[in-house]
């Protein structure tokens, strides 16, 4: 069939031939008159199960990772970006301990030195005051900037206006960005596992509408994406607004234009990644309620957030890591849609609970 099943790895030489070429709307796709029943679902969808069947069309199909691979094409009318029901949440916590597991990408202890200073009381994360008169980071292993998913996440940072209301225009180089961090993204053992999990067949190219597909939060067509919320931040009616990326945050207090104040959050993480919540101001503009995964890879974060959309959209995502328990909360994007009526993300972080 050409794509493996659920708790098969992508093979070296799949993953170059699938997923290397990178072309959106064949990355996934596969040639017309490939499927013929029984390995097709085209006009079997909702059938009853039927063990000799290859594989299967029913609601029950993802929750035993039994689904033809053209499952979501003929069946699902939301696609992959609608609510996985069938997974449960215990499925939801091993996964995420395999996530955790296969960060291979993410900070060694003694790539990062944190200060995190004063820890804040509930009057004074509202006060505006700085508490930490030092930077949040102390030191940070430069090198790790040079990996391929790091490298290609970095250069998305300055890609958008942080202004709502002011709508984004992307270059041609600016969009190829965005093709070379999910092409480096999807070449992890992380988001292999994700996509093995899901079992989605238009995996890249829906990652790239719900991540990076413009909407309007403003008054301006097109001024925000979930990716540009997430990590990179914007500022809406005079307040920080998203902003949740460890690595954006040190890039700009390292220029000066990030303020570190106080903490409110200090996760039991012994090693990286670790949970930081926080208070900050960015050129002025003040962020109240902050947290981020600190260390974690660019996949790492990319890959849960993109799971708990997925499997719990618009609640919390209870997950685990290293044996810590920990929430995902994400929403959709309710005003506008892509495709056959899929959710763009709103927005997506990281709580205490």
């Amino acid at each position: 069939s050409g794509v493996p099943g659920p708790e098969q790895p992508l093979p070296g030489d799949l993953l170059g031939t699938v997923l290397l070429p990178f072309k959106w709307k064949a990355c996934f796709s596969f040639p017309p008159g490939l499927y013929t029943d029984p390995d097709s679902c085209r006009g079997r969808c909702h059938e009853r199960y039927n063990k000799q069947d290859e594989c299967h069309c029913n609601t029950k199909c993802e929750k035993h990772r039994n689904c033809c691979e053209d499952y979501h094409m003929h069946c699902s009318k939301d696609g992959f970006s609608s609510s996985h029901d069938s997974i449960t949440n215990e499925e939801l916590l091993s996964i995420s301990e395999q996530f955790f597991k296969v960060d291979h990408n993410k900070a060694q202890k003694s790539d990062i030195t944190i200060n995190p200073q004063h820890l804040a009381s509930s009057a004074e994360i509202k006060d505006k005051e700085d508490h930490s008169p030092e930077p949040l980071y102390t030191y940070v292993n430069e090198k790790l900037f040079s990996k391929p998913t790091y490298a290609s996440f970095i250069k998305l940072l300055d890609n958008y206006q942080r202004m709502t209301g002011s709508g984004e225009a992307f270059s041609a180089e600016q969009l190829k960005e965005q093709e070379n961090f999910l092409q480096e993204v999807m070449k992890t053992e992380l988001m292999i596992k994700l996509y093995n999990f899901l079992t989605q067949e238009e995996f890249v190219s829906d990652l790239k509408e719900m991540w990076f597909g413009l909407y309007s939060r403003g008054e301006e067509e097109g001024d925000s994406s979930g990716f540009e919320h997430v990590f990179s931040g914007e500022v809406k009616k005079g307040r920080v607004s998203g902003f949740h990326n460890w690595i954006r945050f040190y890039l700009l207090e390292k220029k000066g234009l990030v303020d570190y104040h106080s903490h409110n959050y200090d996760g039991p993480w012994a090693s990286y990644p670790d949970v930081l919540g926080m208070q900050f101001s960015w050129d002025g503009y003040f962020k109240e309620v902050g947290s981020a995964f600190i260390g974690c890879s660019p996949e790492f974060e990319f890959g849960l957030y993109t799971l708990c959309f997925i499997a719990r959209p618009g609640k919390m995502c209870q997950l685990s890591l290293g044996g810590h328990q920990l929430g995902i909360q994400t929403y959709t994007w309710t005003k506008s849609t892509y495709g056959n009526n899929r959710k763009y993300i709103a927005t997506a972080y990281v709580t205490s609970s």
